[in-house]
């Protein structure tokens, strides 16, 4: 019974959910449902990326771009590098969707100089564009990391249509030149950077992966833009550049997908190879069909046997097992819808974003005239309220914490300086001890040598007074003996002082 009241439940939130993606279908009239095709001749991913001649099919590549089995390194961390590499093949599609992985990694604080997507009507050569070269015929979108006009907004990711006749404004970030864009981090991630480019009926949007997560749904809208005129056939690039500063721009990924309307699909002409090899396939399946009914009809027994195993895998499921699979098949189709629902939301707030900052500014968006013009509308940048308030906390968090380290060395600085001056009392203290001690070493040394003199001097009296005096010559007198041994102990004393005065004198110098 509870398991009825919760598939009720789910079948209800179902309905309401899928009122609410008709609403938003009736706002966006555009969103039908899009046949995508793999384009290998446009596309490389790993692995062996790059073949061992070093080139990548279907490609080709210049400057400082660098070919491995698992990326291609557009410019490495060097200082005025600049790399591209290009599709060989001109497109034979109307509309796509371009996927690219890449990573943009440095050691500094600020990167330079950016990484470029291009879809041109001609390839690009080395140039002053992120490495690729001016006045462009075609869609360019546009990495930046480095703050040319010092507002304070990089890394940013806008895009660009030029004609083939206006010069990229470099000194502004080409601000005023740019279709949208989107304030984003893309340096120094933990994982690959996503960005995922379609271009459907004249409408460019840009999702964006920031990196910081692997799971692959977790895009955001970052740019998107209606009425946008682009060549009819094309190529594919990547170009980079580095100036002052120097990052290394890998690019992991790059898959190009043609995109079709369920109009266009049908009206596709039909492979004669691929009817051929469905045929056959079709053959195939019948002969081994005809092959398990005749194996049947000759192993009646065994066949019983098998029938009788799978019967009971399919009722190894218990009715509650069943049950429980039914609402986490329930619960994930829900969590698809939101996840689709919320997605759609976020093209909805970016729409209003943009008419909102139109009204503001006072431009009008022009539509263009039979699919020829090009939509004019000033540039926008769609940063969220709930975006800045974090990053105001991050510079709040920051403040505090740089506070925290200036009060923690002051407080170092202080305890070493009485550290030092604790060591130099104690060093004039042990200083004046040594001292000290060395004059009553001095002292008690020249005693002892004093009471050894004098032992010395009354043993020679005792024997001089027991032996009598030679005949042949005459006696030293008592008191001559004893000067003389006081002149050579006074002699004996003023030599250790001296030596001492000497010791002391060098252990001052050092």
């Amino acid at each position: 019974m509870a398991s009825r009241l919760y598939g009720g439940q789910i079948q209800s939130f179902l309905v309401l959910v899928g009122l609410l993606l008709l609403v938003t279908n009736a706002q966006n009239p555009n969103n039908s449902p899009i046949h995508k095709r793999f384009e290998y001749k446009y596309s490389f991913k790993p692995p062996y990326l790059a073949q061992k001649d070093g080139t990548v099919p279907f490609f080709e590549y210049s400057g400082n771009a660098i070919a491995s089995e698992e990326s291609v390194r557009i410019t490495p961390s060097l200082r005025s590098q600049k790399g591209m590499i290009w599709s060989r093949l001109m497109t034979s599609f109307d509309w796509w969707e371009v996927e690219i992985n890449f990573r943009v990694t440095g050691r500094g604080r600020i990167g330079a100089d950016g990484l470029a997507f291009w879809y041109t009507a001609n390839k690009g050569f080395e140039g002053p564009v992120f490495g690729s070269s001016d006045r462009w015929n075609g869609l360019g979108v546009f990495f930046d990391s480095f703050d040319n006009d010092n507002k304070h907004n990089n890394p940013y990711v806008m895009a660009m249509v030029n004609d083939g006749q206006k010069n990229y404004d470099h000194q502004k970030d080409g601000s005023t030149q740019q279709l949208a864009g989107c304030l984003r981090d893309f340096r120094n991630k933990p994982f690959p950077v996503k960005a995922k480019i379609e271009f459907f009926k004249n409408t460019l949007t840009l999702l964006f992966h920031n990196g910081m997560s692997n799971n692959d749904k977790d895009f955001e809208v970052c740019l998107r833009a209606e009425n946008v005129v682009l060549p009819k056939n094309g190529y594919f690039g990547i170009s980079a550049a580095t100036g002052g500063l120097a990052d290394d721009h890998d690019v992991l990924k790059f898959n190009v997908f043609s995109l079709r309307s369920p109009e266009e699909a049908v009206k596709e002409v039909h492979d004669p190879d691929a009817e051929k090899f469905d045929q056959e396939f079709n053959q195939y399946q019948d002969k081994l069909k005809q092959q398990k009914e005749q194996w049947a009809k000759e192993n009646p027994e065994e066949a019983a046997k098998k029938a009788a195993e799978l019967e009971d895998w399919e009722n190894w499921f218990s009715e509650q097992d069943k049950e429980l699979q039914q609402i986490f098949q329930g619960q994930a189709a829900m969590r698809e819808v939101l996840t689709e629902l919320h997605r759609k939301m976020d093209e909805i707030i970016g729409r209003q974003e943009r008419t909102l900052s139109l009204i503001s500014s006072g431009g009008v968006a022009k539509p263009s005239g039979g699919g020829t013009g090009q939509q004019a509308q000033i540039a926008v940048d769609t940063i969220r309220r709930d975006e800045v308030n974090a990053v105001l906390a991050n510079q709040r968090e920051i403040v505090g914490a740089s506070r925290d380290i200036k009060n923690l060395v002051s407080d170092i600085h202080g305890k070493t300086g009485q550290l030092l001056n604790r060591g130099t009392g104690t060093a004039q203290q042990v200083g004046g001890a040594g001292g000290a001690y060395d004059s009553q070493q001095m002292i008690r040394e020249i005693r002892q040598m004093v009471d050894n003199a004098k032992r010395e001097i009354i043993q020679t009296a005792q024997q001089i007074g027991q032996s009598p005096c030679p005949q042949t010559g005459g006696c030293v007198t008592t008191t001559t003996l004893v000067a003389l041994l006081v002149v050579q102990l006074i002699i004996l004393i003023s030599y250790m002082m001296y030596r001492d005065g000497k010791e002391k004198a060098a252990k001052k110098y050092y």
